[in-house]
């Protein structure tokens, strides 16, 4: 009886280790017999990440940290295993990030050609990492729930420090100031809204010239219009033809009239010499009448010829009409 109860409790102890050991299996998503494929990703700090903390894809369990070394040039180097039949995707690089609030980590697998890659933090250490080569996938650390606490802690007191002077600073003075600000920004807020309005009343006139300017812009174009249209059926009729015919015809005797203007021009050149003769005699004729020489000098200067020949006028004058008046004192008719 004894002995059987130690089989049993044997078997019920072997039992509970195989249904631990295949439940712990089956949560770390354990790949057994499955070496998997081993992948180096650099790294400038890991932070909390350990050797045996899971590798995810898009949330889904793809392999495990393996080992973590320090390698050349201050780089940290994780060697990731990754499970056989996995498809990686294109340029893949690696962020160590906290899981949980518990201080788990994990490497999650992503593409250098994500969109969702937005901290520049992140983007400068991958292209710093990327830029070693050496066939390693670049990765970046986040910071870890501890540090993100601690900064926002550090916030948290700058917020209550700057709280506190804004708190000096506005005594009832300040508000007072304030107050009259804010009054004093209503009325220009007013001013404004009159301007507004006044400008915008002012716009319509002149939305209203320009609708004007634009009647009078196309009534205009259709004069235009009509009067090409004019000009097309002059065209067609032969009247621009012909008026340009005149006008030829016009500019030819013009040039023929300018021709013989020029000729006599030419001729009044070569008679320069007489004409300039003629102009020293007809001077010099002046010149003496005008000194009274000559007889036909003393008949200009002298009255007494317009004196003498006003008076046999005026005797004529007197001797017509007295022989109208007495006729037969002059002359005698006989019939017989």
């Amino acid at each position: 009886m004894k002995r059987r109860d130690e089989i049993v409790v044997g078997i019920t102890i072997l039992a509970a280790l195989a249904v631990i050991v295949g439940g712990a299996l089956y949560l770390s998503e354990a790949h057994l017999g499955q070496p998997g494929v081993i992948h180096v990703a650099r790294f400038r700090t890991v932070g909390g990440l350990s050797v045996g903390n899971p590798v995810v894809m898009r949330g889904v369990r793809v392999g495990r940290v393996q080992a973590i070394t320090l390698g050349e040039g201050d780089w940290v180097e994780a060697e990731l295993q990754i499970y056989p039949d996995v498809l990686l995707r294109p340029s893949p690089a690696a962020i160590a990030a906290s899981a949980s609030l518990f201080g788990e980590w994990q490497v999650n697998v992503i593409s250098l050609a994500d969109a969702e890659i937005n901290d520049p933090i992140v983007r400068r250490d991958l292209e710093a990492a990327a830029a070693v080569g050496k066939g390693a996938w670049p990765g970046a650390t986040l910071p870890d729930i501890g540090q993100l606490t601690a900064q926002a802690g550090r916030i948290a007191s700058d917020i209550g420090a700057f709280s506190r002077r804004i708190e000096t600073a506005f005594d009832d003075e300040a508000v007072l100031h304030l107050q009259s600000s804010i009054r004093d920004f209503g009325e220009v807020a007013s001013e404004i809204n009159e301007f507004a309005v006044r400008q915008t009343e002012i716009l319509g006139e002149v939305a209203s010239n320009v609708r004007v300017t634009s009647d009078v812009i196309s009534e205009t174009s259709l004069m235009l219009q009509r009067i090409m249209a004019r000009v097309d059926s002059s065209t067609a009729g032969g009247v621009m033809d012909s008026i340009v015919q005149n006008t030829a015809a016009v500019s030819a005797d013009l040039r023929m009239a300018m021709d013989d203007f020029r000729q006599f021009a030419n001729m009044l050149n070569g008679n320069s010499a007489t004409i300039d003769q003629i102009l020293l005699g007809a001077d010099s004729l002046v010149s003496r009448l005008y000194e009274g020489g000559g007889t036909v000098a003393r008949l200009v200067g002298d009255s007494t010829l317009y004196v003498e020949a006003s008076l046999a006028i005026q005797e004529l004058r007197a001797l017509l009409s007295d022989i109208r008046e007495n006729p037969r004192k002059y002359f005698k008719f006989s019939v017989f």
